[in-house]
């Protein structure tokens, strides 16, 4: 028997403003979360997730648990498979892995990068050093007796999933459902009114509604509507595009997108990804952004993803796990949007320029230009930056939840709850905005649906 688990190393844990409340496994990237593409790889679902231990408690369906120290996990007597989070295999392809591991262990690279190893039977986990890892570190790393070069690529920051994203969904869509076709899942039959055009499949699963006055247009690339998904007239969906399982269509125009499930879209979604529950039901452009779970996005909420000098792109982001203490980085591409952590809303009319990381929990309102770095739990608005209180902002984001029927946990509310407590502050005298600050509490009623 072999058990499979993951982890995320020093990069994967800088990964903002996503990774301060979600591993980095838990990313959407083409058609399938990061995780999901590694089991499907193995062959084995993951029993956990390691080495971020801001993350205990995290909780999502589907999702294993997550532990942040040296553990013995599972029946004594299996093999312990453990990969990076961030390592992409290719897809449709089983591991070259040996059938068993050697007696002395065996390391696993890609790319020059240490991506894992695989454990013999009564064998412990590698110690939290070594999950601390970054390209080219050694420390901590359990004793082996060889190394193993495996295929696929490591991704180095978070804009690189929006960059290979349209080149994933069609790798993905062309291997999960070849011609449009895959289980519960057939080549789309329009209904009069609906436009397609283009040669790329156009394939739906179980219960798509698509209404006339909808253009399909896959000339492009490949376009699949989940299960459950309903677009509306004057919806226009340019591929190649993957749209999660119950997302609504509300009009506009999509193009280059992954939108994870519950999704509600309208306006203009350019070559970006949506991790799932995110609201954007009105007009305004988001292009060029990687965003979320349960963001809401106020109408006419628009990013700016191109300089004016045609220049690259530089992004202000926090160089370890803390959010704080950001630097700038060159992300090399004259295209970059936002970056827009887990429970960010927006007020209506608020403009985001290019490259603006968004921490988690953070409320904007229309005002000046929101730029560089917003640190979790900011409350921005023209008046200032100050902290969101933090049980206003748990009370909002439960009654969100709740509205897809969906529940905040306990364990996530602690997460969230420590994530508040590093970010602004409160009981340490410190914060990622530089100082002690204000706090704001949400308010009752808001420009939010």
């Amino acid at each position: 028997m072999r058990s499979l688990f993951l982890f995320d190393d020093r990069v994967a844990r800088s990964w903002h403003p996503f990774s301060t409340t979600r591993p980095v496994a838990e990313l959407l990237f083409g058609a399938l979360l990061l995780r999901e593409r590694i089991e499907r790889a193995v062959g084995l679902p993951a029993r956990a997730i390691l080495g971020c231990p801001e993350l205990q408690g995290f909780s999502e369906p589907g999702a294993p648990p997550v532990f942040g120290a040296r553990a013995t996990y599972g029946p004594s007597g299996d093999e312990s498979l453990i990969l990076l989070s961030r390592w992409i295999p290719p897809l449709g392809s089983a591991l070259p892995l040996p059938a068993a591991a050697p007696p002395t262990g065996l390391r696993l690279a890609c790319e020059g990068t240490p991506v894992g190893w695989l454990l013999p039977a009564g064998r412990s986990l590698p110690s939290g050093d070594a999950f601390a890892l970054g390209a080219g570190d050694t420390g901590g790393e359990p004793e082996v007796g060889a190394e193993m070069e495996i295929p696929g690529t490591v991704l180095p920051r978070p804009w690189t999933l929006m960059e290979q994203n349209p080149e994933r969904i069609m790798e993905d869509l062309g291997t999960l459902y070849p011609q449009g076709h895959g289980a519960d899942v057939a080549p789309l039959d329009p209904p009069a009114g609906v436009w397609l055009t283009g040669p790329h499949p156009v394939s739906a699963g179980a219960g798509v509604e698509v209404a006339p006055g909808v253009v399909l247009d896959s000339r492009d690339g490949p376009i699949h509507l989940s299960t459950g998904v309903r677009v509306e007239p004057r919806t226009h969906i340019q591929g190649p595009a993957w749209v999660g399982p119950g997302s609504h269509l509300l009009g506009g125009r999509l193009g280059s997108v992954s939108c994870g499930p519950v999704c509600k879209l309208h306006g203009e979604v350019d070559s970006s990804i949506l991790n799932g529950f995110v609201n954007k039901a009105h007009d305004g452009h988001l292009g060029h952004a990687v965003v979320g779970r349960w963001v809401n996005l106020g109408a006419m909420t628009t990013n700016s993803d191109l300089k004016n000098t045609y220049g690259p792109i530089r992004v202000q982001t926090a160089p370890g796990p803390v959010p704080r203490d950001p630097v700038g980085v060159e992300t090399g591409m004259i295209k970059v949007g936002a970056f827009l952590g887990d429970h960010v809303r927006t007020g209506i009319g608020t403009l985001l320029n290019g490259g603006v990381v968004v921490g988690a929990g953070s409320t904007l309102f229309a005002g000046p230009v929101v730029s560089g770095w917003v640190p979790p739990f900011s409350w921005v608005s023209a008046q200032g930056t100050q902290s969101v209180r933090l049980d206003a902002f748990l009370t909002v984001a439960a009654r969100i939840m709740d509205r897809r029927g969906m529940e905040l946990d306990e364990g996530v509310r602690e997460l969230l709850t420590r994530l508040h407590g590093v970010s602004t502050g409160e009981g340490t005298g410190t914060s990622a905005r530089g100082g002690r600050g204000g706090s704001r509490s949400a308010p009752k009623e808001g420009p939010f649906r």
